[in-house]
């Protein structure tokens, strides 16, 4: 990546991962068939990753009022193409109208617009997200975290689910990746409360019976590269 240009650059802030195993059979529908489902340990797994999006603009371009800071709740399994191993995003929910048109212009990214807030008390956070999926009703996640340690050692899990630096999309038959690039991420465990959660609702999983693995991560600065047509 470093041998081609980015055209994207943006900082993730206050991030919080919440990772859940789930049945390979279920997710299996929901992937491009020239996708693999990567697992671990023979377990699938999705993630609910929210974070703050500032500083959000092109190359060669100032912050642009109005697209560059905006909330983003997005939901990812984890598969393979060709030895390169990534993710793939099930859902992008943003609070920012333009941004979710933008980018999902010809389905190119599952964003969507919701209704998202956050709020700051000292070193707690509460987020709220509802958006609308087209086949099922309101997906809703209300949670609230914080910080409860200062960096930790990764585990070979937690570096399988946090080191990804490929995503896919597909338009029109056509597979393409996009990459990003930023510094490994420095997590810190994460106290949390999910005081609701129909995200993804049609997948089996349930966080009252299987609680998430969840992280926090102060802030990243990453930069997003052109899409690459896939062979």
């Amino acid at each position: 990546m470093n041998k081609r240009s980015w055209i994207i650059t943006q900082e993730w802030h206050d991030i919080l991962f919440l990772h859940w195993p789930v049945p390979a059979e279920d997710l299996r529908q929901y992937i491009p068939s020239e996708l693999e489902l990567e697992l671990f340990n023979n377990k699938a797994w999705i993630s609910l990753v929210f974070f703050q999006v500032k500083e959000n603009r092109p190359r060669f371009i100032p912050s642009i009022p109005g697209i560059s800071s905006f909330l983003e709740l997005n939901v990812r399994t984890y598969v393979t193409y060709k030895e390169k191993a990534g993710v793939y995003f099930l859902s992008i929910d943003a609070n920012n109208q333009l941004i979710a048109k933008l980018v999902n212009y010809k389905n190119f990214m599952p964003f969507r617009q919701a209704n998202i807030t956050l709020k700051k008390n000292e070193n707690a956070i509460t987020l709220y997200s509802r958006s609308k999926h087209i086949e099922t009703n309101y997906e809703t996640l209300i949670a609230s975290y914080e910080p409860i340690s200062g960096p930790i050692e990764r585990s070979q899990l937690e570096c399988w689910l946090s080191e990804r630096y490929h995503s896919w999309t597909k338009i029109d038959d056509q597979l393409l990746r996009i990459d990003n690039d930023h510094t490994p991420w420095t997590l810190q465990k994460a106290a949390y409360t999910i005081h609701e959660n129909s995200i993804a609702s049609y997948l089996k999983y349930d966080d009252k019976e299987n609680y998430p693995i969840a992280h926090y991560s102060k802030m990243k600065k990453a930069y997003l590269y052109p899409p690459v047509k896939e062979t």
